[in-house]
Order: C-alpha cells, then sequence, then structure tokens
C-alpha cells in the first residue's frame, strides 16, 4: 500500500527548511544538568549566569539556537535544555565553549543528535512576540 501524500505539502517551504520526505530534518538536543562545580563566589557564579544569558540570546539571534529553557525543581541535577539547528553536534559542542556556565564547570552540557520536525526553526519569529519582559 503506498504512503498517503499531503495535499498541503509545500516544496519550496520543505526545501528552505530543510525538511526530508517527512518533513523532518536532525538537531542537536542539549541537556543541562548541574556541573562539577558548585563555586561560594556569589560573583562568579551571578558573572557566569550573565555570561550564561548572553550566549544565548546571541546564539538565538545568529539562528543557531531554537529552544531553550530552565527546568522545574527536580531531584534529577536538570537544569535545563537547549535544541540547536544543527545535527553537528562538534559544531554545537564549539558553540557551547563560549558559555560561561559550562566553561566554568557549574552547568554540564550533553549532546545528542536529535530528529524533529523542520519546522520548529520557524516558531521562533512567533515566540520573540509573546514575551512582555525580558527573561
Amino acid at each position: 500500500m503506498a504512503q498517503d501524500q499531503n495535499p498541503q505539502y509545500d516544496e519550496a517551504l520543505a526545501r528552505e527548511l530543510g525538511a526530508d520526505d517527512y518533513g523532518m530534518k536532525m538537531y542537536t538536543f542539549v541537556l543541562l544538568t548541574t556541573g562539577d562545580r558548585s563555586p561560594d563566589d556569589q560573583a562568579l557564579v551571578a558573572a557566569a549566569f550573565a555570561g550564561h544569558m548572553a550566549n544565548i540570546d546571541r546564539l538565538a539571534r545568529e539562528g543557531k539556537l531554537l529552544v531553550a529553557g530552565p527546568f522545574g525543581p527536580n531531584g534529577d541535577a536538570m537544569r535545563g535544555l537547549f535544541i540547536f539547528d544543527s545535527g553537528d553536534v562538534d559544531q554545537v559542542q564549539e558553540w557551547l565553549a563560549d558559555d560561561p556556565a559550562i566553561a566554568e564547570g557549574i552547568l554540564k552540557a550533553s549532546l545528542y543528535p536529535w530528529y524533529g520536525s523542520a519546522a520548529l526553526p520557524s516558531y521562533l519569529e512567533l515566540a520573540d512576540k509573546l514575551w512582555k519582559e525580558k527573561p
């Protein structure tokens, strides 16, 4: 039995977004957990997290980082996640090298290839219209 074809399929849009025949593509999913280092110097921690947020903003403006956000309280040391618009884990590792919270060992980043909807990058345009106060 042949697969059903999507009557709404937009070949140009699929090509622009890098979609395969299933409307999907590879990304890099990053799980942020508590790192091995817990400095007592609160000024260092504050500076590292200010740099962490600045790095997030820069990567999002550059179109590299599509999703970022913290987890709520949990007992698994899970702090947050990123989804990058690149299936190249080594490349994403290089992008994260500039993140002070990761570089200081306050956060640990675990990177995984992830297969998701190629439409994911298009949500950023809408997301930027929803926040009233900068997080």
